[in-house]
């Protein structure tokens, strides 16, 4: 289960709600030990290893956690002796380790509270308030379209609806991409991987553009639920 969570692009943590806390520490815990780091973003620093020159510590932030000294018995640690590390916000030595490893793994999570209907409405609006929280109860089914709204939210994807030339956009069954690799060029290369080869422009029509349509290249970033039709070479 462990090695499958390093993989996917959300964990979901199911917790009781009568005692969601101890629950969620000890699964954390378990987590952290195999290198998954929940709700984080990767350290902004920079480690480098380098053959000669001993250990260089830079900054453009005021840290109050690391100093050369400490950065050096960390890295001595490792058998660390020639490196060049250069911070861009207030590290600690946890997020200086975690660059150091290069094995971690930095995912979106939700707690879902389960079981809701067995606490005081008090209780409900604390959980409520509790970031990357989402109460339910899978046996009432309360909740649950705010769960799978969460979900889409964390998994940061795009919808992207097909329009075929002189038909109406299929609605039923859009092309999914991701955050990150969301242009046009991604969006054929879902599609089929020919595609781009026959590619001459695209017309779209949603929150990526300022007409409808507007026509554009490979290069141009979708946005959710835009609406794309691809013109082919003659």
């Amino acid at each position: 289960v462990i090695s499958t969570a390093r993989t996917c692009n959300c964990i979901l943590i199911v917790l009781d709600a009568i005692k969601p806390i101890t629950h969620k520490r000890l699964i954390e815990k378990e987590l952290e030990g195999f290198g998954i780091r929940l709700n984080k973003e990767p350290p902004n620093l920079t480690f480098r290893r380098k053959d000669k020159g001993g250990i260089s510590l830079t900054s453009t932030v005021t840290n109050t956690n690391l100093d050369l000294e400490t950065v050096k018995a960390i890295c001595s640690e490792y058998r660390i002796h020639n490196a060049d590390i250069s911070l861009r916000y207030d590290a600690t030595a946890d997020d200086l380790i975690d660059a150091i490893e290069g094995s971690r793994v930095y995912m979106p999570c939700i707690y879902v509270v389960n079981k809701i209907d067995q606490i005081t409405l008090e209780e409900l609006e604390i959980l409520d308030k509790l970031p990357h929280y989402c109460p339910v109860s899978a046996h009432l089914e309360w909740n649950l379209d705010g769960l799978l709204e969460k979900i889409w939210e964390y998994l940061n994807l795009t919808r992207v609806y097909t329009k075929p030339k002189g038909m109406n956009p299929d609605y039923e069954d859009p092309v999914i991409l991701s955050s990150k690799k969301r242009t046009i060029d991604d969006f054929c290369d879902r599609i089929h991987k020919d595609m781009v080869k026959q590619f001459k422009y695209a017309l779209v029509w949603g929150s990526s553009v300022k007409h409808k349509p507007q026509r554009v290249g490979k290069e141009h970033e979708l946005e959710d639920e835009d609406v794309v039709q691809i013109i082919k070479k003659v």
